[in-house]
């Protein structure tokens, strides 16, 4: 039986997470970038453009048997976004066709940013999508671009990404960072390895013939008030000092489920962002 394929377009943080994973498992992977470079070692680079109509010069001429688009906007405005989720799928749709490249499963990786709700209700695949925003807002038609691909696909709504390298948080506390207490702003992440974990996992559901569902979000297993993990990490850092400037409130709160990968069997490596955190404090991931 011969290896897996997989086409990762937008090969980055979160995709090299990923094209390592597969490559222990003994899958073939291509990853799409500009700069290939920077892909890990065993992945066979294609340089190309999401952002461009034109076909990467070195595009697979072999079947490909999965796809997963995991692609981060360059520019964070309204175009910017339209170009890396809703173009850049489209171009990438396009040179599928091109090269007759029928793959088994399309993977679009999406954010948790297309639910609008602000009052930390819980919220799983069946909850009302109403982005207040135009990320919320974009995503959502990347999302249909891709159900509607004549592919099968699948939607995997990730939500805060943290981990090496994605340390915001962490700087903002170690300066004293202040967060209102009540009402609480729940907060939701994923460690990156975990979502990079979770797609292999859904790759390889696939291969084993389960069928999968639309969507899926990509959360740990313990969303929780920001300041909480504020107040935690402040502890664990040994922060005792704070800003001078007043209490942060970021819009929105809400909290995402994650029962149904679960149901399927995919279990965190980092359940909590005390697990996530703790791994990167100690140079362990």
């Amino acid at each position: 039986m011969s290896s897996p394929s997989v086409l990762i377009a937008g090969c980055g943080d979160v995709g090299s997470r990923l094209a390592k994973q597969l490559l222990a498992a003994g899958w073939d992977v291509f990853g799409l970038r500009r700069n290939v470079s920077r892909l890990p070692d065993g992945v066979t680079g294609v340089a190309g453009d999401l952002f461009s109509e034109e076909c990467p010069a070195n595009w697979p001429v072999g079947a490909i048997d999965y796809v997963v688009y995991c692609a981060a906007a360059t520019d964070h405005d309204e175009e910017g976004y339209r170009q890396a989720y809703v173009q850049g799928l489209q171009n990438v749709l396009g040179w599928l066709n091109d090269y007759g490249q029928a793959p088994e499963r399309l993977v679009f990786v999406s954010s948790s940013s297309v639910y609008g709700q602000q009052g930390g209700e819980w919220v799983d695949e069946s909850s009302e999508t109403a982005a207040s925003g135009y990320s919320g807002r974009l995503m959502l038609e990347a999302e249909q671009v891709a159900l509607n691909s004549g592919i099968p696909a699948s939607v995997l709504r990730l939500t805060g990404i943290y981990g090496p390298g994605r340390e915001w948080l962490l700087t903002q506390v170690r300066r004293g960072y202040r967060v209102a207490v009540e009402p609480p702003l729940y907060g939701n992440r994923i460690h990156a390895d975990d979502a990079a974990g979770l797609l292999a996992f859904l790759l390889e559901k696939d291969r084993q013939g389960v069928k999968l569902e639309d969507y899926y979000i990509g959360v740990d297993d313990a969303p929780a008030p920001l300041a909480e993990v504020v107040g935690w990490l402040r502890e664990y850092l040994g922060v005792t000092e704070w800003a001078d400037d007043a209490s942060v409130r970021r819009t929105g709160s809400k909290r995402c489920s994650n029962a149904r990968v679960k149901a399927l069997g995919w279990l965190p490596t980092y359940p909590t962002y005390r697990e996530g955190y703790a791994a990167i404090l100690e140079g362990k991931c």
